[in-house]
């Protein structure tokens, strides 16, 4: 959903006596919406306001939380727990949102799950991008900038939470949130898998139940006022960055910036494969990326020499040569990574293969060649010296 939601369909619940308008009672009840009428005990476990604010930075104004709002969307009930500052931001597609969340079970100890605090930055999303948990951009969009928030969401829009969650925790820790979805997509990845990796996701993966979001809006920025990344750009504007981000770490390597080169490489490489995940496998237009994904790899993997990861270098080429056994370049590339880790016989194959498919090739061979005789040479001169070192 794009756009921002108009006051007007923020209405007060029926029932309530507001004192403020947009403001509304802290203890919100997590029970099914036929049961939301009833209010909730008043035990300590339903007394955890003055954390949330502490936690969002605020103090409670008096009176600020008198009405509950509802944002004429089913399965979502809003209260306000401090209010924002300014109007209601514009958040046209591509408005960039940045945010703090808490997520909690709707259970009497009310659980946090995931907590974008305790991970140390705050969430990003992009409107209209399509964000695995839409119902989220529906939220964001009813507030203002500073605005503290708790939600709570019924099943209907919680279900994919716990595949969302996977993925900010693998963030935080440092992993590939993508490498368990290789193979598979969207929600199939449910039931491809028996385990999400942690406990509390997958009890929550196989019992869907409502959730509470507390959300604390930072900042909202149009499309013109941050750098988009590759991954929120459209298939258009990915196709037009490759080039770009191309001839970046072409640059970037002649000046012998490689970790930087490598980079930009790797951009242009994820922009590549998220377009060819639209094509056919093995038809003309998936064949064309192919091609172009396996130029930047290789390129990439002359930066991985300059930065002495041969095995990776290794990793990568045998990869292309496994489905693409005429490419010269990755032969080429491959040997030296071989010559680097003392792979003398592999290193010679892949040379021969360099001159059997270019045999214009033949000067950077014989140097390929000359170099590592001469580094073999060294290294059985140190062998024998450690040895007479040995015999004393």
């Amino acid at each position: 959903m794009s756009g921002r939601i108009p006051a007007s369909l923020l209405e007060a619940e029926a029932g309530a006596e507001p004192r403020l308008p947009g403001v509304a009672p802290p203890y919100s009840s997590c029970s099914h919406p036929a049961q939301q009428g009833k209010s909730p005990p008043l035990s300590p476990k339903y007394l955890p306001l003055a954390d949330y604010l502490g936690w969002a930075g605020h103090l409670p104004a008096p009176g600020a939380m008198d009405a509950t709002l509802l944002l004429n969307v089913e399965g979502i009930k809003k209260t306000i727990l401090h209010g924002g500052t300014g109007d209601l931001p514009n958040f046209i597609t591509g408005a960039r949102v940045t945010f703090h969340f808490r997520t909690m079970k709707c259970d009497e100890e009310r659980t946090v799950i995931d907590d974008s605090k305790q991970v140390g930055h705050p969430m990003h999303i992009i409107i209209g991008n399509m964000f695995k948990l839409e119902v989220w951009e529906i939220l964001l969009t009813s507030m203002r900038v500073s605005e503290v928030a708790e939600f709570w969401c019924d099943t209907i829009h919680t279900g994919v939470y716990p595949i969302l969650s996977r993925s900010l925790r693998q963030m935080a820790e440092g992993k590939d949130p993508t490498e368990w979805h290789v193979h598979t997509c969207g929600l199939a990845n449910m039931f491809a898998y028996h385990t999400l990796g942690y406990e509390d996701l997958d009890e929550l993966q196989k019992e869907p139940q409502p959730l509470i979001f507390i959300i604390e809006l930072l900042q909202v920025e149009a499309p013109s006022q941050y750098q988009r990344e590759t991954w929120n750009l459209n298939n258009q504007e990915k196709m037009q960055a490759v080039p770009i981000l191309h001839g970046e770490g072409n640059r970037l390597f002649k000046l012998g910036r490689y970790e930087e080169a490598s980079n930009k490489y790797q951009e242009a490489i994820v922009c590549l494969r998220n377009l060819q995940t639209r094509e056919k496998p093995w038809e003309v237009q998936w064949l064309k990326l192919e091609k172009m994904i396996n130029t930047l790899i290789l390129n990439y993997c002359q930066c991985l020499l300059k930065k002495e990861e041969y095995y990776e270098v290794l990793e990568h080429t045998s990869d292309i040569l496994r489905h693409h056994p005429g490419i010269v370049k990755a032969y080429y590339v491959r040997a030296r990574a071989h010559a680097e880790v003392w792979n003398e016989a592999e290193a010679k194959a892949d040379l021969e293969k360099v001159l059997e498919l270019e045999p214009s090739m033949r000067k950077a061979v014989q140097r390929e060649l000359r170099l590592l005789e001469n580094r073999l040479e060294e290294k059985r001169e140190e062998e024998r010296l450690r040895c007479r070192n040995m015999l004393g």
